[in-house]
């Protein structure tokens, strides 16, 4: 599998932070399984303009919570699965506090549940057809977490 992380520069969420939460993602969906390999800090870096130790961080971090394994002459590479660890990371633990964040927005601005779950629904069809589509290249800003 050929793995790139989508960053987005100008998010409030910081760089690293945004990297750390896609591996959590792709490894609680499957997509990224035991044994599968990250593509190197450098590589990361210089496809989206950043600083190395800003992927070497969100890295640092994944290794620490024994998401990931560093291994001589390979990479980073995916731990293999401990249930306790990974139990509260399924998908749907991973979704609730955006969907919980958003519920509380949608509360104060006084937006009904049917228009809040058909605007939803509206976003997961055009996040899968944005999905569908093939990469563009977009150009990445220099800036950092």
């Amino acid at each position: 599998m050929h793995m790139n992380f989508d960053i987005a520069p100008t998010s409030a969420t910081p760089i690293y932070r945004q990297i750390v939460e896609q591996v959590h993602r792709l490894i609680a969906s499957g997509q990224l399984l035991p044994g599968a390999d990250l593509p190197s800090v450098r590589a990361v870096a210089l496809a989206h303009a950043i600083n190395p130790m800003t992927v070497s961080k969100a890295y640092s971090l994944l290794e620490a919570e024994g998401l990931l394994v560093r291994l001589r002459g390979v990479g980073m590479v995916v731990a293999e699965a401990d249930g306790a660890a990974s139990a509260p990371n399924t998908p749907l633990a991973l979704l609730t506090p955006s969907l919980a964040a958003a519920a509380r927005v949608a509360r104060q601005l006084g937006v009904g549940d049917a228009d809040a779950l058909a605007l939803f629904q509206t976003c997961l069809q055009s996040e899968g057809a944005a999905a569908s589509e093939p990469s563009k290249g977009q150009a990445r800003g220099p800036k950092e977490a």
